[in-house]
């Protein structure tokens, strides 16, 4: 039996200037980021040292940098670009993000998904 063991980032609230219109760009709105990313040591070969893991504050710093370099049109290409950063960066074979944002004005949100399937159940 093959163990796979993640890292999981809920509800990483960034500001973005994204959206199709110019206009939706202009003014920054805020965008919910959930993303999980296996890790290549198993938790129980850890030892309980801080320096056998990855740095939970360091990957939100790094999503919120790539998120803030420049404005987008779409969601999706956000997406793609933080599951791309999450896997060259910190080494992971695995990565799946979620990216919502209220867009709609009778739905609560809009999402998008990318990535490996990994065990999702925290939605």
């Amino acid at each position: 039996m093959t163990v796979s063991e993640s890292i999981y980032i809920k509800g990483l609230e960034v500001a973005a200037h994204i959206g199709v219109p110019d206009e939706e760009r202009r003014e920054s709105q805020r965008l919910k980021l959930d993303v999980r990313f296996q890790v290549a040591t198993a938790f129980r070969d850890m030892g309980d040292d801080i320096a056998a893991t990855t740095d939970y504050a360091e990957v939100a710093a790094a999503i919120e940098r790539l998120v803030q370099e420049r404005p987008r049109h779409l969601i999706e290409t956000l997406a793609d670009e933080v599951r791309v950063m999450v896997a060259e960066v910190f080494h992971s074979t695995s990565v799946w993000v979620r990216v919502r944002k209220k867009i709609l004005p009778n739905a609560e949100w809009v999402s998008v998904e990318t990535g490996d399937v990994l065990d999702t159940r925290g939605r």
